[in-house]
């Protein structure tokens, strides 16, 4: 069997004026989800290491339920079931931006957790002899530490929901997947537009991988 493989770099090159546009909802979606994400993330993981009981079952239940189930169910639940639910429609963008927020914040919380829990005892007991109170001890001793530590698995988390978003085409986001198959339908050049809509989620992870790394280093300096 005779197969050819032609990629059209010239159709590849003229679809990225059409796929621009997905990035600025791309990374709304995906930093603003992030946002929000990032305070339930501290909230439930300090619930994670309450000392009362209700409140680590009711931040493992959360846990375990949105890192246990798929992103794309999560989105298709908030756009399609909480309307029914709340007697009004959610709009798409409020819908990816919520997905992230509640799958990010879920793996966010382990991340505080982990971090917290990292910061040797001796630390807050030190804090306490000089006078510190709990709340001043955790603000002031273990909290900056923790944070300097969370920041690798907060970078990847990012990442992650960065490409999570181009599962949310599905409930019509006009991101960069979107775009991609908004273009496609008019030029079928799928191959093409596809491989520019991967170079471009590469860009956008590199460019924070870097960023990060520079935020890693600088937190490690200031160890």
């Amino acid at each position: 069997m005779d197969v050819t493989f032609n990629f059209d770099w010239a159709a590849a090159l003229a679809s990225i004026p059409h796929l621009l546009p997905g990035i600025p909802w791309t990374l709304l979606i995906s930093f603003g989800g992030l946002a929000v994400g990032f305070v339930i993330g501290i909230v439930f993981g300090l619930m994670r290491i309450s000392p009362l009981r209700w409140m680590r079952w009711l931040a493992v239940v959360y846990i375990e339920v949105f890192r246990g189930t798929p992103i794309l169910v999560q989105v298709l639940f908030i756009f399609y079931g909480l309307p029914q639910l709340l007697g009004g429609p959610i709009d798409a963008l409020t819908a990816g931006i919520a997905a992230i927020a509640v799958n990010s914040g879920a793996y966010i919380s382990e991340i505080v957790r982990g971090g917290v829990q990292s910061i040797a005892r001796g630390q807050r007991e030190a804090a306490l002899s000089l006078g510190l109170s709990s709340r001043q001890a955790f603000r002031y001793v273990i909290w900056p530490q923790a944070l300097r530590r969370m920041i690798p698995p907060l970078g990847n988390q990012a990442i992650i929901s960065i490409k999570d978003t181009s599962l949310f085409s599905v409930i019509g986001v006009g991101e960069l997947v979107r775009q991609g198959q908004i273009y496609i339908a008019t030029t079928f050049t799928a191959m093409e537009v596809y491989f520019m809509v991967a170079l471009l989620y590469l860009a956008i992870t590199w460019t924070l991988s870097i960023v990060l790394a520079q935020l890693e280093r600088r937190g490690l300096a200031g160890e």
